[in-house]
């Protein structure tokens, strides 16, 4: 019998909801069978747009959704009950999840009827993405309320997501994957279980699904696949007693390795996303039921319509034109895969051993953070020996230059106008409102965090009543704290010094002239949570002998410029990946200069045109990273000569 088609989707959103709703009803006129919802980093991280820390970051990376004005709005003419919509929601996932229940309620939808997914994993958050608010335990009591909420109302939810994806963005290794996701999920289900009645439980694991990476290593990305769906049977059946077979179903969505998407030559990205998307489909075993594309461009900045479109032909093309869906799975009984599907789960129950005698995921996120940054640091080491060939990066480098990158329109640009359209709407919105509504659900909600009453009820009145996304969270921050991840960087000097020793005679040389060590401050200023970048050259710049001072994720220019002076920096380096680069560092520029701190040296890193490359230089940058900067020793080098100038080393 012929395998029915996975849903097709598109990561997307932009600007404003009205912008987002435009595309995505284009998408689904296009062929797309489901919606998958990217939002700004303000709404992930509980702030609303006009709040100081989300200047610059609205729109950015993704839909700014502040009230239920903004979730009407993204979602107009598009009938809720119908659809199947996948939210990359975590921190403020019961919030979201009420706006779009609230919205679909407007619209007369049997909210029974409902069918998607909240992201929801805020164990990853504390690992790789950064947009956690909360302390792990009353963030993971909130993963749980959702997960019961959806049990009695809308039983056809995923409530929770549990992603690997950002794992293997943040370097893990496939045994390091599968047990850190499997980790997660035990987890999430172990506090579960007593919020659900026992009868009940076996659907609640059911209910659970998984959202993973495909790397370009498609053998071994295949087998990690068919390692997830017998880990998971075993782990349902062993550990949780679930005995009827559907509900230990390992059920995933994918998105293919963007990591991998590469600045030089990325015409060849699409040949990658294919080869990638081919590990998860060939399978019938371990084939996705959900599966988005990056478009080939991503690496430079915000793809258009087109390049989207472009990546949803490729998996139309796979799945209408080929006879992959007509077979068995290709792959039972090949001894090959099996030795590898086997060498995968041993190398990750090893690991999930470990995570148990620490207590569990939550307690061993210090642990896992620590195994990312060393695993990203010895991906990146085999890029720059060569040891790991990236075709068109560090092995046949020179080529032809691309027609599709060529002309003012190779990218998508962000609207110029949408923050200041989104912060209008926003205090016409709280402008019209009743204050005493408002007011009263807050109340409520306050009441349910403190006594420990599900999350869900109190969040959609409040969503009804014209609640903000900022008040939401501020409610959440009040009851429960701020939490503050660790980074994975071990301050302590490094006997890591293979390939090193002349950049460390040179860092010695630099710090006798200053009369101490070489101090190297790395910050991540605004909401941006992808550290990965920050940690590797922190990482680097320790094992080259510098002293570093790295503490983390969303700073504000003011705390950056404070450390520079507590910790007498003598080269700065900022990390933005959201877009957010120029009036972020425009501030830090000010600021250090009114501080007395100009003389210090500043590099920036990022997702950066060229033409904001040198807007960045008339403010004072120094130098400027992009992705195609991946020879971290270089970076290295640069660092050393910026600090052994005779205006900085008088300091």
């Amino acid at each position: 019998m012929t395998d029915r088609p996975w849903l097709f989707r598109t990561y997307a959103g932009h600007s404003t909801a009205k912008a987002s709703n435009a595309l995505y009803r284009g998408n689904l006129a296009k062929g797309q069978t489901g919606l998958s919802v990217a939002f700004d980093l303000p709404t992930q991280t509980g702030y609303d747009s006009d709040h100081e820390l989300a200047q610059g970051e609205v729109g950015k990376v993704g839909v700014p959704v502040c009230h239920l004005g903004d979730m009407r709005m993204l979602f107009a003419d598009i009938p809720l009950d119908q659809m199947n919509t996948s939210m990359t929601i975590n921190a403020t996932a019961p919030w979201l999840l009420s706006l779009y229940i609230a919205a679909a309620q407007e619209q007369g939808a049997d909210i029974s009827a409902l069918q998607g997914t909240v992201q929801n994993d805020i164990i990853k958050e504390y690992l790789s993405r950064g947009t956690y608010i909360c302390p792990p335990a009353p963030s993971l009591r909130m993963i749980t309320d959702i997960a019961a909420y959806t049990r009695e109302f809308l039983p056809k939810w995923n409530p929770m997501n549990v992603c690997s994806y950002h794992l293997q963005e943040a370097g893990a290794t496939p045994e390091e994957e599968l047990a850190f996701a499997l980790a997660t999920a035990t987890a999430v289900l172990d506090d579960l279980k007593g919020k659900v009645p026992v009868e009940h439980f076996p659907q609640m694991v059911g209910r659970i699904s998984f959202f993973v990476n495909a790397g370009i290593r498609f053998v071994t990305e295949l087998c990690k696949m068919r390692a997830f769906v017998a880990l998971w049977d075993e782990i349902c059946r062993e550990r949780y007693g679930v005995e009827d077979a559907k509900y230990r179903r390992f059920r995933y969505g994918v998105q293919v390795n963007s990591l991998g998407l590469t600045e030089q030559q990325p015409e060849n990205n699409v040949y990658r996303i294919l080869i990638e998307m081919l590990a998860v489909t060939l399978s019938k075993n371990a084939r996705a039921r959900a599966v988005q594309l990056p478009a080939w461009n991503e690496a430079l900045g915000l793809p258009r319509p087109w390049d989207q479109q472009w990546s949803l032909r490729m998996q139309q093309i796979l799945a209408y034109e080929t006879d992959l869906l007509e077979f068995d799975d290709l792959f039972d009984g090949n001894p090959a895969i099996d030795r590898k599907v086997q060498a995968l789960m041993d190398g990750a129950r090893a690991e999930l051993a470990t995570i148990d005698g620490m207590g569990g995921a939550v307690e061993a996120i210090a642990y896992m953070k620590g195994r990312l940054v060393e695993s990203n640091a010895a991906r990146i080491r085999g890029i720059e020996t060569g040891a790991t060939t990236v075709v068109g990066v560090n092995k046949w480098e020179s080529g032809e230059p691309s027609p599709l990158t060529a002309g003012d329109d190779a990218i998508m640009v962000s609207d110029p106008a949408a923050e200041a359209d989104q912060l209008d709407r926003l205090a016409k919105w709280k402008a019209a409102r009743d204050p005493k509504a408002v007011e009263a659900a807050l109340t409520a909600l306050r009441k349910a965090a403190q006594d420990g009453t599900n999350i869900m009820p109190p969040s959609i009145d409040a969503a009804r009543a014209g609640v903000t996304t900022g008040e939401w969270a501020d409610v959440v921050r009040a009851a429960f704290g701020q939490y503050r991840a660790p980074t994975g960087v071990s301050h302590a000097p490094s006997n890591r010094t293979e390939d090193l020793d002349d950049i460390r005679a040179r860092v010695d040389a630099v710090s006798a002239k200053l009369g101490r060590r070489l101090k190297f401050l790395v910050g991540k200023p605004g909401l941006d949570g992808h550290s990965n970048g920050a940690e590797q050259i922190a990482t680097r710049a320790r094992d080259c002998g510098m002293d570093i001072a790295y503490e983390g994720i969303r700073l504000t220019p003011d705390e950056l410029v404070r450390a520079a002076q507590d910790d007498e920096a003598h080269v700065i380096g900022l990390s933005i990946l959201s877009g957010s680069h120029i009036p972020l560092i425009e501030s830090f520029m000010l600021k250090l200069q009114a501080a007395g701190l100009g003389h210090i040296p500043v590099i920036a890193g990022g997702i950066i045109p060229d033409e904001d490359a040198l807007r960045l230089q008339k403010m004072g940058v120094a130098r400027v990273y992009t992705p195609k900067d991946f020879r971290l020793n270089r970076i290295m080098e640069d660092i050393v000569t910026l600090v052994d100038r005779p205006e900085v080393a008088a300091l």
